[in-house]
Protein backbone atom coordinates (compact mmCIF):
# COMPACT_ATOMS: atom_id res chain seq x y z
CA UNK A 1 0.00 0.00 0.00
CA UNK A 2 1.76 3.22 -0.60
CA UNK A 3 2.70 5.77 1.86
CA UNK A 4 -0.25 8.41 1.20
CA UNK A 5 -2.70 5.75 0.92
CA UNK A 6 -1.51 3.68 4.24
CA UNK A 7 -1.50 7.38 6.09
CA UNK A 8 -5.40 8.08 5.05
CA UNK A 9 -6.76 4.45 5.93
CA UNK A 10 -4.87 4.76 9.96
CA UNK A 11 -5.99 7.92 9.72
CA UNK A 12 -9.39 7.34 9.13
CA UNK A 13 -9.55 3.87 11.59
CA UNK A 14 -8.58 5.94 13.73
CA UNK A 15 -11.10 8.69 13.39
CA UNK A 16 -13.25 6.11 13.54
CA UNK A 17 -12.14 3.96 16.59
CA UNK A 18 -11.71 7.16 18.70
CA UNK A 19 -14.82 8.63 18.27
CA UNK A 20 -16.88 5.78 19.55
CA UNK A 21 -16.08 6.17 23.18
CA UNK A 22 -17.06 9.99 22.83
CA UNK A 23 -20.40 9.15 22.38
CA UNK A 24 -20.63 7.45 25.82
CA UNK A 25 -18.72 10.09 27.58
CA UNK A 26 -21.61 12.56 27.27
CA UNK A 27 -22.96 13.69 30.74
CA UNK A 28 -24.35 11.62 32.84
CA UNK A 29 -25.25 8.31 32.35
CA UNK A 30 -28.46 8.36 33.34
CA UNK A 31 -29.42 11.65 31.31
CA UNK A 32 -32.26 11.24 28.72
CA UNK A 33 -31.30 11.19 25.14
CA UNK A 34 -32.06 15.22 23.66
CA UNK A 35 -34.24 16.03 21.03
CA UNK A 36 -32.12 16.41 17.75
CA UNK A 37 -31.20 19.77 17.42
CA UNK A 38 -29.77 21.98 14.47
CA UNK A 39 -26.52 23.46 15.28
CA UNK A 40 -24.44 26.05 13.89
CA UNK A 41 -20.20 25.61 14.48
CA UNK A 42 -18.47 29.02 13.80
CA UNK A 43 -15.08 27.79 12.73
CA UNK A 44 -14.94 23.22 12.65
CA UNK A 45 -12.37 22.52 10.65
CA UNK A 46 -9.70 22.33 12.77
CA UNK A 47 -8.70 20.55 16.11
CA UNK A 48 -11.57 21.09 18.42
CA UNK A 49 -14.41 21.62 16.01
CA UNK A 50 -14.48 18.18 13.91
CA UNK A 51 -14.26 16.58 17.38
CA UNK A 52 -17.56 18.47 18.15
CA UNK A 53 -19.11 17.67 14.86
CA UNK A 54 -18.46 14.60 15.15
CA UNK A 55 -19.88 13.76 18.86
CA UNK A 56 -23.14 15.96 17.47
CA UNK A 57 -23.42 14.06 14.28
CA UNK A 58 -22.85 10.54 16.70
CA UNK A 59 -25.53 11.57 18.79
CA UNK A 60 -28.26 12.67 15.67
CA UNK A 61 -27.95 16.49 15.36
CA UNK A 62 -27.65 18.49 12.17
CA UNK A 63 -24.59 20.82 12.32
CA UNK A 64 -24.30 23.60 10.14
CA UNK A 65 -20.79 25.46 9.73
CA UNK A 66 -19.75 28.72 9.11
CA UNK A 67 -16.40 30.02 7.86
CA UNK A 68 -14.17 31.09 5.34
CA UNK A 69 -13.60 27.95 3.72
CA UNK A 70 -9.41 28.03 4.15
CA UNK A 71 -8.89 25.39 6.41
CA UNK A 72 -9.27 21.56 5.68
CA UNK A 73 -11.78 23.03 3.19
CA UNK A 74 -12.49 18.94 2.01
CA UNK A 75 -13.06 18.33 5.44
CA UNK A 76 -16.76 17.95 5.66
CA UNK A 77 -18.91 17.39 1.82
CA UNK A 78 -21.54 15.96 3.67
CA UNK A 79 -22.45 19.06 5.83
CA UNK A 80 -24.24 22.15 4.91
CA UNK A 81 -21.07 24.97 5.03
CA UNK A 82 -22.04 28.59 5.18
CA UNK A 83 -19.72 31.02 3.78
CA UNK A 84 -18.36 34.50 5.13
CA UNK A 85 -15.62 36.50 7.11
CA UNK A 86 -15.99 37.40 10.75
CA UNK A 87 -12.77 39.85 9.93
CA UNK A 88 -14.97 41.34 7.26
CA UNK A 89 -18.15 41.51 8.81
CA UNK A 90 -19.16 39.32 5.93
CA UNK A 91 -22.06 37.64 7.65
CA UNK A 92 -24.53 37.60 4.74
CA UNK A 93 -25.26 33.22 4.74
CA UNK A 94 -26.23 34.17 8.74
CA UNK A 95 -29.06 36.08 7.81
CA UNK A 96 -32.48 35.12 8.31
CA UNK A 97 -31.33 31.91 9.50
CA UNK A 98 -32.35 29.69 12.58
CA UNK A 99 -30.34 27.26 14.89
CA UNK A 100 -31.35 25.72 18.56
CA UNK A 101 -27.88 26.53 19.15
CA UNK A 102 -24.50 28.17 17.75
CA UNK A 103 -20.70 27.34 18.92
CA UNK A 104 -18.40 30.05 18.87
CA UNK A 105 -14.84 27.79 19.13
CA UNK A 106 -13.41 30.83 16.87
CA UNK A 107 -14.23 34.15 18.38
CA UNK A 108 -11.13 36.05 19.71
CA UNK A 109 -12.10 39.71 18.91
CA UNK A 110 -15.13 41.29 20.97
CA UNK A 111 -16.46 42.62 18.09
CA UNK A 112 -16.68 39.91 15.53
CA UNK A 113 -18.68 38.19 18.98
CA UNK A 114 -20.96 40.77 19.50
CA UNK A 115 -21.73 41.20 15.76
CA UNK A 116 -22.22 37.64 15.44
CA UNK A 117 -24.46 37.15 18.92
CA UNK A 118 -26.22 40.04 17.88
CA UNK A 119 -27.30 38.99 14.71
CA UNK A 120 -28.57 35.31 16.23
CA UNK A 121 -29.98 36.52 19.48
CA UNK A 122 -33.69 36.28 17.94
CA UNK A 123 -33.02 33.22 16.11
CA UNK A 124 -30.86 30.71 18.67
CA UNK A 125 -31.28 29.78 21.94
CA UNK A 126 -28.26 28.86 23.00
CA UNK A 127 -24.71 30.52 22.22
CA UNK A 128 -21.57 28.84 23.23
CA UNK A 129 -18.45 30.36 23.62
CA UNK A 130 -15.03 28.30 23.83
CA UNK A 131 -12.42 30.85 25.97
CA UNK A 132 -9.81 30.39 28.12
CA UNK A 133 -8.40 29.95 31.44
CA UNK A 134 -6.26 32.85 30.06
CA UNK A 135 -9.05 35.05 30.97
CA UNK A 136 -7.16 34.92 34.89
CA UNK A 137 -4.44 36.85 33.65
CA UNK A 138 -1.36 35.85 36.22
CA UNK A 139 -0.94 32.69 37.73
CA UNK A 140 0.94 31.40 40.59
CA UNK A 141 0.87 29.54 44.00
CA UNK A 142 -1.86 30.37 46.12
CA UNK A 143 -3.37 29.25 49.03
CA UNK A 144 -7.17 29.23 47.02
CA UNK A 145 -7.76 27.45 43.54
CA UNK A 146 -8.96 29.61 41.00
CA UNK A 147 -12.84 29.72 40.21
CA UNK A 148 -15.35 31.25 37.93
CA UNK A 149 -15.36 34.00 40.14
CA UNK A 150 -12.15 34.94 40.58
CA UNK A 151 -11.22 38.14 38.87
CA UNK A 152 -10.40 38.13 34.71
CA UNK A 153 -7.79 40.31 33.05
CA UNK A 154 -8.13 44.11 31.89
CA UNK A 155 -7.45 45.74 28.59
CA UNK A 156 -8.04 49.49 27.85
CA UNK A 157 -11.12 50.05 25.39
CA UNK A 158 -8.81 52.08 23.30
CA UNK A 159 -6.93 48.55 22.36
CA UNK A 160 -9.94 46.58 21.95
CA UNK A 161 -11.43 48.83 19.47
CA UNK A 162 -7.83 49.06 17.49
CA UNK A 163 -8.10 45.13 17.06
CA UNK A 164 -10.40 43.67 14.44
CA UNK A 165 -7.85 40.41 13.05
CA UNK A 166 -7.15 37.47 15.27
CA UNK A 167 -3.48 38.26 14.75
CA UNK A 168 -4.02 41.61 16.31
CA UNK A 169 -5.87 39.90 19.22
CA UNK A 170 -2.72 37.16 20.50
CA UNK A 171 -0.82 39.91 22.39
CA UNK A 172 -4.24 40.27 24.44
CA UNK A 173 -5.51 36.78 24.17
CA UNK A 174 -6.73 36.64 27.69
CA UNK A 175 -8.48 39.95 28.22
CA UNK A 176 -10.03 40.21 24.76
CA UNK A 177 -11.30 36.52 25.52
CA UNK A 178 -12.76 38.12 28.72
CA UNK A 179 -14.52 40.71 26.74
CA UNK A 180 -15.66 38.11 23.72
CA UNK A 181 -17.59 36.42 27.03
CA UNK A 182 -19.07 39.78 28.20
CA UNK A 183 -19.91 40.35 24.08
CA UNK A 184 -22.15 37.70 24.08
CA UNK A 185 -23.60 37.69 27.44
CA UNK A 186 -24.80 41.24 26.66
CA UNK A 187 -26.08 39.99 23.62
CA UNK A 188 -27.76 36.97 24.86
CA UNK A 189 -28.20 37.56 28.45
CA UNK A 190 -28.93 33.92 30.34
CA UNK A 191 -28.33 31.86 26.97
CA UNK A 192 -24.73 31.71 27.06
CA UNK A 193 -22.68 28.73 28.57
CA UNK A 194 -19.02 30.04 28.51
CA UNK A 195 -16.42 27.17 28.73
CA UNK A 196 -12.89 27.85 29.88
CA UNK A 197 -10.29 25.15 28.90
CA UNK A 198 -6.66 25.37 29.79
CA UNK A 199 -4.59 23.13 27.47
CA UNK A 200 -6.61 21.08 25.08
CA UNK A 201 -4.84 17.39 24.16
CA UNK A 202 -5.34 14.82 22.44
CA UNK A 203 -5.46 13.13 18.86
CA UNK A 204 -5.30 15.74 16.11
CA UNK A 205 -3.43 18.28 18.24
CA UNK A 206 -0.28 19.73 16.23
CA UNK A 207 0.69 22.38 18.80
CA UNK A 208 2.71 19.23 20.36
CA UNK A 209 2.63 21.08 23.60
CA UNK A 210 1.24 17.37 24.86
CA UNK A 211 2.32 15.52 21.91
CA UNK A 212 5.53 15.37 22.51
CA UNK A 213 5.93 13.30 26.09
CA UNK A 214 4.08 10.56 24.48
CA UNK A 215 6.19 10.57 21.18
CA UNK A 216 9.31 11.18 23.28
CA UNK A 217 8.84 8.60 25.67
CA UNK A 218 8.44 6.19 23.31
CA UNK A 219 11.15 6.53 21.72
CA UNK A 220 13.13 5.18 24.36
CA UNK A 221 16.37 6.00 26.00
CA UNK A 222 17.29 8.34 28.94
CA UNK A 223 14.46 11.07 28.93
CA UNK A 224 14.45 14.82 31.25
CA UNK A 225 11.56 14.39 33.63
CA UNK A 226 11.15 18.21 34.66
CA UNK A 227 11.58 19.83 38.06
CA UNK A 228 8.74 18.17 40.95
CA UNK A 229 7.42 14.62 40.00
CA UNK A 230 4.59 15.76 42.62
CA UNK A 231 4.27 18.83 40.43
CA UNK A 232 0.57 19.14 39.26
CA UNK A 233 -0.55 19.13 35.79
CA UNK A 234 -3.97 20.24 34.43
CA UNK A 235 -5.08 19.18 30.80
CA UNK A 236 -8.29 18.11 28.93
CA UNK A 237 -8.67 15.86 26.44
CA UNK A 238 -10.05 17.64 23.19
CA UNK A 239 -12.94 14.15 23.35
CA UNK A 240 -14.27 14.87 26.87
CA UNK A 241 -14.14 18.80 25.87
CA UNK A 242 -16.51 18.18 22.83
CA UNK A 243 -18.68 15.65 24.92
CA UNK A 244 -18.77 18.68 27.56
CA UNK A 245 -20.18 20.94 25.14
CA UNK A 246 -23.00 18.88 23.73
CA UNK A 247 -24.31 17.95 27.00
CA UNK A 248 -23.89 21.65 27.46
CA UNK A 249 -26.13 21.90 24.40
CA UNK A 250 -28.49 18.84 24.55
CA UNK A 251 -29.13 20.23 28.34
CA UNK A 252 -29.48 23.46 28.33
CA UNK A 253 -26.19 23.88 30.70
CA UNK A 254 -25.67 28.26 31.00
CA UNK A 255 -23.18 30.37 32.47
CA UNK A 256 -19.40 30.01 33.01
CA UNK A 257 -17.72 26.62 33.61
CA UNK A 258 -13.91 26.18 34.06
CA UNK A 259 -13.07 22.54 32.01
CA UNK A 260 -9.27 21.83 32.41
CA UNK A 261 -8.78 18.10 34.40
CA UNK A 262 -9.53 16.35 36.17
CA UNK A 263 -11.30 15.02 39.24
CA UNK A 264 -8.60 15.26 41.89
CA UNK A 265 -5.02 15.78 41.30
CA UNK A 266 -2.97 14.77 38.88
CA UNK A 267 0.91 15.17 38.93
CA UNK A 268 3.82 15.16 36.35
CA UNK A 269 4.97 11.62 37.48
CA UNK A 270 1.61 10.22 36.83
CA UNK A 271 1.20 11.72 33.45
CA UNK A 272 4.89 10.08 32.32
CA UNK A 273 4.03 7.21 34.45
CA UNK A 274 1.32 6.64 32.01
CA UNK A 275 3.26 7.59 28.94
CA UNK A 276 6.07 5.39 29.95
CA UNK A 277 3.08 2.19 30.18
CA UNK A 278 1.88 2.97 26.85
CA UNK A 279 5.44 1.82 24.82
CA UNK A 280 7.22 -1.54 25.30
CA UNK A 281 10.52 0.33 24.36
CA UNK A 282 12.92 0.52 27.17
CA UNK A 283 12.82 3.99 29.07
CA UNK A 284 14.34 5.80 32.18
CA UNK A 285 12.80 8.80 33.09
CA UNK A 286 16.06 11.35 35.00
CA UNK A 287 14.31 13.86 37.35
CA UNK A 288 16.15 16.84 37.03
CA UNK A 289 15.85 19.76 39.12
CA UNK A 290 14.17 23.07 38.49
CA UNK A 291 17.11 25.05 40.24
CA UNK A 292 18.69 23.19 37.46
CA UNK A 293 17.12 23.33 34.48
CA UNK A 294 16.51 27.50 34.94
CA UNK A 295 20.30 27.67 35.24
CA UNK A 296 20.82 25.76 31.97
CA UNK A 297 18.06 27.78 30.28
CA UNK A 298 15.43 25.31 29.78
CA UNK A 299 12.29 27.03 29.30
CA UNK A 300 9.26 25.51 31.04
CA UNK A 301 6.13 24.57 28.61
CA UNK A 302 7.51 24.78 25.75
CA UNK A 303 10.92 23.00 25.89
CA UNK A 304 9.36 21.13 28.62
CA UNK A 305 6.15 20.67 27.81
CA UNK A 306 3.41 20.78 30.60
CA UNK A 307 6.34 21.86 33.36
CA UNK A 308 5.63 25.06 35.28
CA UNK A 309 7.67 25.94 37.68
CA UNK A 310 6.35 26.33 41.38
CA UNK A 311 6.11 30.20 41.32
CA UNK A 312 4.04 29.53 38.03
CA UNK A 313 1.01 26.95 38.97
CA UNK A 314 -2.37 27.36 39.97
CA UNK A 315 -4.88 25.02 40.65
CA UNK A 316 -8.17 25.90 38.61
CA UNK A 317 -11.39 24.47 39.91
CA UNK A 318 -12.94 22.44 37.76
CA UNK A 319 -16.03 20.80 40.52
CA UNK A 320 -18.83 23.38 38.96
CA UNK A 321 -18.55 21.55 35.69
CA UNK A 322 -18.07 18.07 37.29
CA UNK A 323 -21.48 18.87 39.50
CA UNK A 324 -22.85 19.21 36.27
CA UNK A 325 -21.97 16.42 34.44
CA UNK A 326 -18.47 16.81 32.95
CA UNK A 327 -16.42 13.76 32.72
CA UNK A 328 -12.86 12.97 32.22
CA UNK A 329 -11.54 9.87 30.65
CA UNK A 330 -8.70 7.73 32.08
CA UNK A 331 -5.26 9.65 31.35
CA UNK A 332 -3.92 6.58 30.04
CA UNK A 333 -6.63 6.53 27.18
CA UNK A 334 -5.74 9.86 26.43
CA UNK A 335 -1.66 9.14 26.23
CA UNK A 336 -2.81 5.69 24.06
CA UNK A 337 -4.46 7.57 21.28
CA UNK A 338 -2.29 10.70 21.14
CA UNK A 339 0.46 8.51 20.49
CA UNK A 340 -1.35 6.20 17.98
CA UNK A 341 -2.41 9.18 16.24
CA UNK A 342 0.97 10.81 15.97
CA UNK A 343 2.66 7.37 14.99
CA UNK A 344 -0.03 7.59 12.11
CA UNK A 345 0.10 11.14 11.15
CA UNK A 346 3.76 12.50 12.10
CA UNK A 347 5.90 9.48 11.67
CA UNK A 348 9.33 10.82 12.77
CA UNK A 349 8.99 14.48 12.14
CA UNK A 350 11.46 16.10 14.37
CA UNK A 351 9.23 18.53 17.00
CA UNK A 352 9.74 22.13 15.95
CA UNK A 353 8.54 24.54 18.61
CA UNK A 354 8.67 22.30 21.77
CA UNK A 355 10.58 19.81 23.46
CA UNK A 356 14.58 19.57 23.34
CA UNK A 357 16.33 18.53 20.69
CA UNK A 358 18.30 14.68 21.17
CA UNK A 359 21.49 16.23 21.32
CA UNK A 360 20.82 18.75 23.67
CA UNK A 361 18.84 16.21 25.80
CA UNK A 362 22.30 14.08 26.17
CA UNK A 363 24.44 17.06 27.07
CA UNK A 364 22.09 18.09 30.13
CA UNK A 365 21.69 14.48 31.30
CA UNK A 366 25.52 14.25 30.98
CA UNK A 367 25.75 17.76 32.75
CA UNK A 368 23.18 16.56 35.27
CA UNK A 369 24.73 13.24 36.19
CA UNK A 370 28.20 14.93 36.79
CA UNK A 371 26.76 17.59 38.79
CA UNK A 372 25.28 14.99 41.06
CA UNK A 373 28.15 11.65 41.54
CA UNK A 374 27.70 10.77 45.19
Amino acid sequence: MPVSSRRSFLTSVAAAGLSAPLVAAIGRDDAPRSAPKKILVLGGTAFLGPHFVRAAQANGHTVTLFNRGKTNPGMWKDLEQLRGDRETGDLTALKGRSFDAVVDTSGYVPAHVEATAKLLADSCKHYQFISTISVYGSFGERPDAITESTDTAKVDDDKVAAVNAIREAMPFYGPLKARCEAAAEAAMPGRVSTLRPGLIVGPGDTSDRFTWWPVRIDRGGEVIAPGDPDGHVQFVDVRDLAAWMLHCIEHDVVGVHNVTGFHGRVSMQEVLGACKCATSTPVTLTWCSEEFLAANKVQPYMQMPLWIPRDGRSVVDCSKAIAAGMRFRPIADTVRDTLQWAKAERGDKPFARTGLPAEREKELLAKWHAENKK
